[in-house]
């Protein structure tokens, strides 16, 4: 009897030990690769799918390269979140709106890395360029799902309520391979694009295809031309794969709000909107119809309204993309801001590039057609500056 208890205890103090020492879970809010709720058994598995794409790492025996700047997407995109200046990318060859100057050169984008046996990308003496950062993928397909009509209601291109923000969407060519999105319009042949620094990418077919081939050298049916010879050849990925990996991303979860009883991020929310962060950083959007169910019909908080503006010399790295001007930027986004240390290495390392290292630091760069919003900030008191970074935090 004494050695059956000595033995209960023992498990017992085993049990709590291990409870105690084990790290735990992260909470949900902190997770960015789940998927949205109400998906079907069916599409949880091509959710799966697209998951084991996204992270499958490429050699060359399975097409990588022979330039590239990635070997896998998850590389650029740790957990789904926003990249760093260790995985920078670049982009070069476009200085207006007459289109790349320099894609018989390698252009648009730079491919520093090679498989032995090749030399990477050099950029070419003339051409303008920029660097940016991967984006987080979370919650794209809510964005994707947004009418064009939506876009346009909010745009003021020549504005016309004259409070100096002018967002336009920008109308874009787009892919024969691509299926244009119910309820599209059309303005001189082009279409509204979306995704992309500049918004230069129709939806996110369009811009996965580019990115398998661009970023890795991978080609597909979409993409067939290989970015090192210039030559077409057999697609190195699926159809289906490639489909697998759009779900993927249509279907990832929009990033979850924290802290939003907390006093100071109440009032830090009011500051943004009171300072008129909130006209171009749209808090609310709304999807239209989408065949995925969890998708369509939805409320969400993107913090962006998916336009172009002009943000200022300060900002105007002399390349574009499409038929944005070079100063011009699509709103980024601001969900998932508080989250985005975890993927960068702890620190942040905001705007297109990166070259803002706090939150504060990224809205004093501000120009253009923020600059009234980037004054009303500075302002601010010290403590309500702190609030409303609080509250983007949150997000």
């Amino acid at each position: 009897m004494n050695l059956k208890i000595t033995l209960g205890l023992l498990m017992t103090f085993i049990f709590i030990s291990c409870e105690k020492t084990s790290p735990s879970g992260p909470e949900q809010f902190e997770v960015l690769d789940d998927p949205v709720e109400g998906l079907s058994i069916e599409q949880q598995a091509q959710f799966l799918k697209g998951d084991i794409a996204f992270g499958e790492v490429f050699t060359t025996d399975r097409g990588l390269g022979p330039i590239f700047v990635s070997n896998q997407c998850a590389s650029c995109h740790a957990g789904d979140g926003k990249g760093s200046l260790f995985v920078r990318f670049t982009r070069f060859g476009q200085s207006d709106t007459l289109g790349n100057q320099f894609l018989n050169m390698g252009g648009p984008q730079l491919q520093h890395k090679a498989i032995p046996g090749f030399e990477p990308e050099k950029l070419p003496s003339g051409a303008t360029s920029s660097d940016l950062i991967a984006p987080a993928v979370t919650g794209l397909g809510f964005l994707d799902a947004v009418p064009d009509q939506a876009l346009i209601t909010l745009s003021d291109p020549n504005d016309m309520d004259g409070d100096g923000i002018s967002g336009r969407p920008h109308y874009n060519t787009v892919p024969e391979y691509i299926r244009l999105r119910p309820n599209s319009i059309e303005k001189n042949g082009r279409y509204i694009s979306r995704f992309g620094k500049k918004g230069a990418a129709y939806n996110l077919l369009h811009q996965t295809s580019a990115a398998y081939n661009q970023d890795m050298g991978i080609t597909s049916l979409f993409e067939p031309i290989d970015p090192y010879s210039g030559l077409e050849v057999d697609p190195e990925v699926s159809t289906q794969t490639v489909n697998d990996l759009v779900f993927y991303l249509k279907t990832l979860k929009e990033p979850i709000p924290r802290d939003q009883d907390n006093p100071d991020v109440i009032e830090g929310k009011q500051l943004f909107v009171q300072i008129d962060c909130a006209k171009c950083h749209t808090p609310t959007l709304r999807t239209g119809f989408s065949p995925i169910k969890a998708l369509s019909e939805k409320d969400f908080h993107p913090y962006s309204d998916m336009l172009l503006h002009d943000m200022g010399a300060g900002l105007d790295d002399n390349y574009t993309e499409g038929y944005a001007l070079t100063s011009e930027w699509k709103t980024p986004p601001l969900w998932g801001l508080g989250l985005s240390k975890e993927s960068q290495g702890g620190n942040y390392f905001l705007l297109h590039d990166g070259r803002a290292m706090s939150i504060e630091e990224a809205i004093l760069l501000h120009g253009g057609e923020a600059e009234v919003s980037k004054n009303k900030f500075m302002d601010l008191v010290t403590e309500q500056k702190q609030k409303l970074i609080k509250f983007l935090e949150s997000l």
